[in-house]
């Protein structure tokens, strides 16, 4: 495994130094994985035993190896010291209707604005416990449940147990960069982009496809010529722009993937890039160039090990195969080794309606945008400033937590966007958004007015004024299972190597 001492041989060290400055003491491992898709676009591992605290990793991708080995340290950044902010974090115990008479609404978040699961049994009486957020702009504190701000069951610390949370805490929303600008722009756009690709891919993919004449970002360009060129056909699609935001998602296929055992490994055909952006062109080109990373991420995270042994520095495997990691859900477990048993052409007709099945077509140029530089010095602030001021307009309200280190080299945050935090497929987790979604689309998962007779139906916990709108609302869980079918790896996926340990003991290959 790498030596820190060494780091100043790999790519990109000043802009990684300021992230690795801040790790905790402990085992190291990263290395490049491109060489695992023949695409090779730049893609990195990063990976952290600390010897106080949970396994932390990173992968990370971009345009040149530097910038990939970055993107890394930067989703490790993110993780570390989000469990080290929430081991220090103060708690206050008490139940929404307690702490709003004490700090008045404005005070306190109602998790009936968080997108809580369907059937959930919260009331406004229901204690919980909450840690401090702030609100952007502005920086008043807002209390908020602690497992709506955390991104892993990990960050917790045993309080509360996973089976008295309000939901399964989730990573989206977090974001690093060289800046509080940099860090909270990146997490926004990463729920703007969940949210509107949530009930409009992956089993509800509406098929819109966008075609990409006219593409004038250079880099953009060049990833689409590598993709075609390397014999794999790339399908651009549009998952929504509700917020003046385009925010699109591209998958694809190998023209001749070869041969079982021989040729591109199944789990390539399922890989998905997702991207949101105000500028239309840098939301194609990041979608691409992370539509390009999955082909490697996928085999990395869940596939066979002895390429992986192939690529990483001695001891990685060995220290996997000695501490293996637990899966945090066996549902995705369970998915994921079923896939891992399939030929590539056997995923691909899985996945291939609607995954990678056109419904229609949009042109590029017909996508909002506003024209960013990102060359021009204050662009992370312009960037900021645009997306709250898109999610203001929208009634959307900007939370926070700073996961900064003292050291101040680098920035870390926690965003929530209350309303847009939404699992609906995999957790159950719905709002007044993709409520309108799916009954505008007249979508069987949902029933207003009362659950129709339904077993699965789960009543849906709008904030009030949703309610008085549109109505009390039920979610059919069953519906949901039947939609979902054999697709839920593509929305949650086990620990890395965790199937991949699990199918060498049950001899799937």
């Amino acid at each position: 495994m790498s030596d820190l001492s060494e780091a100043g041989n790999l790519p990109g060290e000043q802009t990684v130094a300021p992230y690795r400055r801040s790790l905790p003491p402990g085992a190291e491992a990263e290395f490049e994985i491109s060489g695992l898709d023949h695409l090779g676009v730049p893609v990195w591992s990063a990976a952290l035993w600390p010897e106080s605290g949970p396994f932390t990793n990173g992968i990370g991708y971009g345009t040149t190896r530097g910038a990939a080995r970055t993107s890394a340290h930067g989703e490790m950044f993110e993780s570390v010291n989000a469990w080290r902010t929430f081991s220090t974090l103060p708690r206050t115990r008490g139940s929404y209707e307690e702490l709003v008479s004490e700090r008045g609404p404005r005070g306190v978040l109602d998790p009936r604005e968080a997108c809580l699961p369907a059937g959930s049994d919260y009331t406004p009486q229901t204690e919980l416990e909450w840690v401090p957020a702030r609100r952007h702009p502005g920086g008043e504190e807002v209390l908020v449940p602690v497992e709506l701000a955390a991104s892993r069951f990990a960050d917790l610390g045993g309080s509360p147990p996973p089976e008295e949370c309000l939901t399964t805490p989730i990573t989206n929303g977090l974001g690093a960069g060289p800046t509080f600008a940099h860090a909270l722009s990146h997490a926004l756009l990463e729920l703007v982009q969940r949210d509107g690709n949530s009930v409009s891919y992956r089993a509800l993919d509406q098929g819109i496809a966008v075609d990409l004449d006219g593409v004038e970002d250079r880099q953009a360009r060049e990833l689409l010529r590598m993709i075609a060129g390397g014999g794999v056909d790339v399908t651009v699609k549009l998952a929504e722009t509700d917020l003046g935001i385009a925010n699109f998602y591209a998958v694809g296929e190998d023209r001749e993937p070869g041969e079982p055992g021989g040729g591109v490994h199944p789990l390539t055909v399922t890989a998905c890039g997702e991207a949101a952006h105000p500028d239309r062109e840098i939301a194609l080109r990041k979608c691409l160039a992370e539509f390009c990373a999955a082909r490697a991420r996928k085999p990395f995270n869940h596939g066979p090990l002895s390429p992986i042994h192939a690529i990483s520095p001695p001891g990685y495997v060995e220290r996997f195969r000695g501490q293996p990691l637990g899966s945090e859900e066996d549902r995705s477990l369970e998915a994921t080794l079923d896939w891992l048993s399939r030929s590539y052409g056997e995923l691909r007709d899985l996945i291939s309606d609607p995954v990678l099945t056109v419904r229609s077509r949009t042109a590029l140029s017909g996508v909002p945008t506003l024209g960013m530089d990102e060359e021009a010095p204050d662009y992370r602030e312009r960037l900021l400033e645009v997306v709250v001021d898109r999610l203001s307009k929208a009634g959307l309200e900007v939370l926070y937590l700073d996961l900064s280190p003292e050291d101040g080299g680098a920035r870390a945050v926690k965003a929530l966007v209350p309303g847009l935090e939404v699992e609906t497929l995999s957790y159950g987790r719905i709002g007044p958004r993709n409520l309108r979604r799916l009954l505008d689309r007249g979508s069987d998962l949902v029933i207003t007015g009362g659950p129709g007779g339904r077993p699965g139906a789960h009543r849906i916990l709008l904030p009030p004024q949703a309610e008085a709108e549109l109505g009390p609302a039920w979610l059919d869980y069953e519906a949901v299972e039947r939609t979902v079918g054999n697709l839920y790896p593509l929305y949650r996926e086990p620990g890395r190597h965790v199937a991949a340990l699990a199918a060498e003991e049950r001899g799937i290959c």
